[in-house]
């Protein structure tokens, strides 16, 4: 009887399959994952993008909380509990997005500091690491425009491979508002604390 049973071969198939069906189920999850989260970032972009066009005449220019609200809608059509946070910095040109405000290093250090002289390009009073001012800024000026998402993952897959159960993914653009009026200029000279 023994020597029937390790020629029978019955039954083999579905052990192989219960070896090989978890491997393969993650694997599918994790392709699913990767999907979802390649489509919300490709609608997002898009939104964005679409937003930031809409953004850069002056019909809309004071009003960012209706921009924002399509951008919303767009992400919650995909994903109803998605968070979202939304940021607005105004520039001269497009050259000075993320630049430093320029000062004089009297002392060589590398630091703005000991009343050292600076141009204070977003008229805050202050030297600032980014140039930049907070809002949409007016006619000319480029405007860089960041939309920040998180939301809970789809599929478990990530978790029980020990990724975090939020997934965050922003979008970024820079566009040149329209030349609605004449740019203003917001140039003081100040000195470093």
């Amino acid at each position: 009887m023994s020597a029937h049973l390790t020629r029978d071969e019955r039954g083999t198939t579905l052990v192989e399959f219960a070896l090989i069906a978890p491997v393969l189920l993650m694997l599918l999850l994790g392709m699913f994952e990767m999907g979802y989260n390649y489509y919300m970032q490709s609608q997002l972009q898009g939104a964005v993008q679409k937003a930031a066009r809409d953004s850069t005449v002056q019909a809309v220019a004071g009003n960012t909380a209706a921009i924002d609200a399509k951008v919303s809608a767009a992400v919650h059509a995909i994903v109803p509990d998605a968070r979202l946070t939304f940021s607005r910095r105004a520039y001269s040109s497009f050259s000075d997005v993320h630049r430093a405000e320029d000062y004089t290093d009297i002392d060589k250090n590398g630091a703005c500091n000991d009343g050292e002289p600076f141009e204070d390009a977003n008229g805050n009073g202050q030297w600032d690491e980014d140039r930049g001012s907070a809002g949409g800024g007016g006619a000319r000026d480029a405007i860089l425009y960041v939309v920040q998402v998180s939301y809970h993952r789809a599929f478990a897959a990530a978790e029980i491979v020990g990724l975090s159960d939020t997934y965050t993914t922003e979008a970024v653009t820079v566009l040149r508002n329209q030349p609605w009026d004449a740019q203003e200029v917001h140039s003081a000279v100040g000195n470093c604390p």
